[in-house]
Protein backbone atom coordinates (compact mmCIF):
# COMPACT_ATOMS: atom_id res chain seq x y z
CA UNK A 1 0.00 0.00 0.00
CA UNK A 2 3.19 2.37 0.30
CA UNK A 3 3.81 1.97 -3.12
CA UNK A 4 0.49 3.11 -4.11
CA UNK A 5 0.54 6.40 -1.66
CA UNK A 6 3.75 7.38 -3.36
CA UNK A 7 2.52 6.87 -6.87
CA UNK A 8 -0.54 8.81 -5.47
CA UNK A 9 1.51 11.36 -4.31
CA UNK A 10 3.57 11.75 -7.75
CA UNK A 11 0.55 12.21 -9.05
CA UNK A 12 -0.73 15.04 -6.83
CA UNK A 13 2.63 16.80 -7.24
CA UNK A 14 3.25 16.56 -11.24
CA UNK A 15 -0.65 17.55 -11.96
CA UNK A 16 -1.45 20.13 -9.72
CA UNK A 17 1.98 21.78 -7.57
CA UNK A 18 4.62 21.53 -10.57
CA UNK A 19 2.20 22.46 -13.25
CA UNK A 20 2.06 25.81 -13.78
CA UNK A 21 -0.79 27.60 -15.64
CA UNK A 22 0.79 28.84 -18.32
CA UNK A 23 1.38 25.30 -19.10
CA UNK A 24 -2.28 24.31 -18.99
CA UNK A 25 -3.24 27.16 -21.32
CA UNK A 26 0.09 26.26 -23.40
CA UNK A 27 -1.20 22.41 -23.92
CA UNK A 28 -4.90 23.89 -24.59
CA UNK A 29 -4.12 25.94 -27.51
CA UNK A 30 -1.20 23.61 -29.24
CA UNK A 31 -2.79 20.34 -28.08
CA UNK A 32 -0.56 17.43 -29.33
CA UNK A 33 2.06 20.20 -30.58
CA UNK A 34 2.84 21.69 -27.07
CA UNK A 35 6.30 20.47 -25.54
CA UNK A 36 4.31 21.06 -22.11
CA UNK A 37 2.49 17.93 -22.40
CA UNK A 38 5.44 15.62 -23.21
CA UNK A 39 7.83 17.02 -20.22
CA UNK A 40 4.79 16.87 -18.30
CA UNK A 41 4.06 13.41 -18.83
CA UNK A 42 7.88 12.72 -18.00
CA UNK A 43 7.81 14.65 -14.83
CA UNK A 44 5.52 12.36 -13.48
CA UNK A 45 7.44 9.10 -14.36
CA UNK A 46 10.68 10.72 -12.73
CA UNK A 47 8.70 12.02 -9.58
CA UNK A 48 6.86 8.64 -9.02
CA UNK A 49 10.32 6.81 -9.84
CA UNK A 50 12.16 9.12 -7.01
CA UNK A 51 9.71 8.35 -4.50
CA UNK A 52 9.30 4.56 -5.00
CA UNK A 53 13.11 4.62 -5.32
CA UNK A 54 13.61 1.18 -6.30
CA UNK A 55 15.44 0.38 -9.88
CA UNK A 56 12.90 -2.39 -10.36
CA UNK A 57 10.31 0.13 -10.68
CA UNK A 58 11.59 1.67 -13.67
CA UNK A 59 8.87 0.33 -16.50
CA UNK A 60 6.40 0.89 -14.52
CA UNK A 61 7.07 4.37 -13.87
CA UNK A 62 7.29 4.71 -17.53
CA UNK A 63 4.35 2.89 -18.01
CA UNK A 64 2.57 5.69 -15.73
CA UNK A 65 4.41 8.39 -17.93
CA UNK A 66 2.94 6.90 -21.43
CA UNK A 67 -0.68 6.36 -19.95
CA UNK A 68 -0.58 9.84 -18.45
CA UNK A 69 0.69 11.21 -21.98
CA UNK A 70 -2.41 9.36 -23.44
CA UNK A 71 -4.96 10.50 -21.33
CA UNK A 72 -4.15 14.05 -21.14
CA UNK A 73 -4.14 14.15 -24.97
CA UNK A 74 -7.64 12.51 -25.35
CA UNK A 75 -8.75 15.09 -22.98
CA UNK A 76 -7.05 17.77 -25.25
CA UNK A 77 -8.73 16.75 -28.18
CA UNK A 78 -11.92 16.07 -27.29
CA UNK A 79 -13.00 18.63 -24.43
CA UNK A 80 -15.04 21.14 -25.07
CA UNK A 81 -15.29 24.66 -23.03
CA UNK A 82 -18.90 23.79 -22.09
CA UNK A 83 -18.08 20.13 -20.53
CA UNK A 84 -14.07 21.33 -19.11
CA UNK A 85 -16.04 20.33 -15.97
CA UNK A 86 -16.99 17.50 -16.81
CA UNK A 87 -13.59 16.56 -18.67
CA UNK A 88 -11.85 17.58 -15.25
CA UNK A 89 -13.19 14.98 -13.19
CA UNK A 90 -13.12 12.12 -15.87
CA UNK A 91 -9.41 12.85 -16.67
CA UNK A 92 -8.78 12.62 -12.53
CA UNK A 93 -10.84 9.45 -12.81
CA UNK A 94 -9.01 7.99 -15.89
CA UNK A 95 -5.69 8.91 -14.17
CA UNK A 96 -6.51 6.89 -10.82
CA UNK A 97 -7.38 3.64 -12.58
CA UNK A 98 -4.07 4.00 -14.52
CA UNK A 99 -2.41 4.43 -11.21
CA UNK A 100 -4.28 1.58 -9.19
CA UNK A 101 -3.68 -0.57 -12.16
CA UNK A 102 0.35 0.05 -12.67
CA UNK A 103 0.32 -0.63 -8.68
CA UNK A 104 -1.31 -3.97 -9.05
CA UNK A 105 0.82 -4.54 -12.11
CA UNK A 106 4.36 -3.96 -9.75
CA UNK A 107 2.84 -5.50 -6.20
CA UNK A 108 2.91 -8.81 -8.63
CA UNK A 109 5.89 -8.60 -9.95
CA UNK A 110 8.24 -7.25 -6.76
CA UNK A 111 8.20 -7.20 -3.15
CA UNK A 112 8.41 -4.32 -1.59
CA UNK A 113 11.34 -2.23 -0.58
CA UNK A 114 11.77 -1.78 3.11
CA UNK A 115 12.03 2.12 3.33
CA UNK A 116 12.17 4.57 6.51
CA UNK A 117 8.57 6.12 6.21
CA UNK A 118 5.58 4.07 7.56
CA UNK A 119 2.22 4.11 5.93
CA UNK A 120 0.57 6.20 8.35
CA UNK A 121 3.55 9.09 7.46
CA UNK A 122 2.66 8.34 3.61
CA UNK A 123 -1.04 9.09 4.23
CA UNK A 124 -0.32 11.62 5.87
CA UNK A 125 1.98 13.78 3.30
CA UNK A 126 -0.36 12.74 0.61
CA UNK A 127 -3.63 14.26 2.37
CA UNK A 128 -1.58 17.36 3.33
CA UNK A 129 -0.58 17.53 -0.35
CA UNK A 130 -4.62 16.78 -1.43
CA UNK A 131 -5.90 19.79 0.52
CA UNK A 132 -3.17 22.37 -1.06
CA UNK A 133 -3.55 22.95 -4.55
CA UNK A 134 -5.04 20.15 -5.95
CA UNK A 135 -8.11 20.51 -3.84
CA UNK A 136 -8.14 25.15 -4.84
CA UNK A 137 -8.40 23.19 -8.65
CA UNK A 138 -10.62 20.89 -7.78
CA UNK A 139 -13.28 23.59 -6.43
CA UNK A 140 -12.84 25.49 -8.69
CA UNK A 141 -14.27 23.19 -11.23
CA UNK A 142 -16.75 22.72 -9.17
CA UNK A 143 -18.09 26.09 -8.33
CA UNK A 144 -17.63 27.04 -12.15
CA UNK A 145 -21.37 27.08 -12.77
CA UNK A 146 -22.00 28.81 -9.20
CA UNK A 147 -19.12 31.54 -9.89
CA UNK A 148 -20.90 35.17 -9.78
CA UNK A 149 -20.13 38.07 -12.33
CA UNK A 150 -19.16 41.45 -10.14
CA UNK A 151 -18.52 44.61 -11.71
CA UNK A 152 -15.96 45.50 -8.02
CA UNK A 153 -12.59 46.52 -8.67
CA UNK A 154 -10.76 43.70 -7.46
CA UNK A 155 -7.20 46.24 -7.47
CA UNK A 156 -7.00 46.29 -3.86
CA UNK A 157 -7.13 42.80 -3.30
CA UNK A 158 -4.13 40.40 -3.20
CA UNK A 159 -3.09 38.64 -6.31
CA UNK A 160 -4.21 34.54 -5.60
CA UNK A 161 -4.93 35.69 -1.70
CA UNK A 162 -8.17 33.56 -1.89
CA UNK A 163 -7.10 30.61 -2.79
CA UNK A 164 -4.04 30.61 -0.50
CA UNK A 165 -6.69 31.31 2.42
CA UNK A 166 -8.48 28.46 1.40
CA UNK A 167 -5.51 26.43 1.20
CA UNK A 168 -4.59 27.25 4.93
CA UNK A 169 -7.55 26.72 6.22
CA UNK A 170 -8.16 23.10 4.84
CA UNK A 171 -4.47 22.49 6.43
CA UNK A 172 -5.52 24.20 9.74
CA UNK A 173 -9.03 22.05 9.71
CA UNK A 174 -7.23 19.13 9.29
CA UNK A 175 -5.09 19.67 11.95
CA UNK A 176 -7.85 20.35 14.26
CA UNK A 177 -9.58 16.97 13.65
CA UNK A 178 -6.55 14.75 13.56
CA UNK A 179 -5.63 16.34 17.04
CA UNK A 180 -8.74 15.90 17.81
CA UNK A 181 -9.60 19.94 18.75
CA UNK A 182 -12.91 20.23 17.10
CA UNK A 183 -13.86 23.49 19.42
CA UNK A 184 -10.89 25.07 17.11
CA UNK A 185 -12.73 23.75 13.86
CA UNK A 186 -16.39 25.95 15.33
CA UNK A 187 -13.53 28.85 16.40
CA UNK A 188 -11.94 29.23 12.85
CA UNK A 189 -15.72 29.02 10.79
CA UNK A 190 -16.75 31.87 13.55
CA UNK A 191 -13.54 33.79 12.80
CA UNK A 192 -13.99 33.88 8.83
CA UNK A 193 -18.04 34.89 8.93
CA UNK A 194 -17.00 37.59 10.94
CA UNK A 195 -14.41 38.97 8.44
CA UNK A 196 -16.51 38.13 5.85
CA UNK A 197 -19.36 39.55 6.79
CA UNK A 198 -18.34 43.45 6.37
CA UNK A 199 -17.28 42.97 3.05
CA UNK A 200 -20.77 40.91 2.35
CA UNK A 201 -22.76 43.90 4.01
CA UNK A 202 -21.07 46.53 1.76
CA UNK A 203 -21.61 44.37 -1.48
CA UNK A 204 -25.00 44.13 -1.12
CA UNK A 205 -24.90 41.15 -3.44
CA UNK A 206 -27.11 38.04 -2.62
CA UNK A 207 -25.38 35.67 -5.10
CA UNK A 208 -21.52 36.81 -3.96
CA UNK A 209 -22.83 35.51 -0.65
CA UNK A 210 -24.66 32.19 -1.53
CA UNK A 211 -21.29 31.73 -3.50
CA UNK A 212 -18.56 32.03 -0.46
CA UNK A 213 -21.21 30.42 1.54
CA UNK A 214 -20.93 27.52 -0.73
CA UNK A 215 -17.50 27.78 -1.19
CA UNK A 216 -16.69 27.97 2.56
CA UNK A 217 -18.94 24.74 3.74
CA UNK A 218 -17.54 23.22 0.93
CA UNK A 219 -13.43 23.61 2.26
CA UNK A 220 -14.67 22.89 5.17
CA UNK A 221 -16.08 19.58 4.03
CA UNK A 222 -13.37 18.21 2.40
CA UNK A 223 -10.57 18.77 4.98
CA UNK A 224 -13.23 17.26 7.74
CA UNK A 225 -13.87 14.55 6.05
CA UNK A 226 -10.01 14.29 5.00
CA UNK A 227 -9.07 14.30 8.79
CA UNK A 228 -11.56 12.06 9.32
CA UNK A 229 -10.64 9.43 7.18
CA UNK A 230 -6.97 9.67 8.18
CA UNK A 231 -8.23 8.89 11.82
CA UNK A 232 -10.90 5.97 10.81
CA UNK A 233 -7.56 4.36 8.34
CA UNK A 234 -5.49 4.53 10.83
CA UNK A 235 -7.17 3.58 14.44
CA UNK A 236 -7.85 -0.15 12.35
Amino acid sequence: MIVFIKILLAHLIGDFILQSNAWVKAKEEKKLKAWQLYIHALLHAAIAMMLVANADFLKYALMLGGLHLVIDAAKLLLQTDRHKQAFFFGDQLLHLISIALVYILYQGAVDFPVIELNEKTWWLILLVTLLTQPAAIGMKFLLVHWTPHTNEDNSESLQHAGKYIGILERLFVFTFVVTNNWDAVGFLIAAKSVFRFGDLTTAKDRKLTEYILIGTLISFGIAILTGIFFLTYNSK
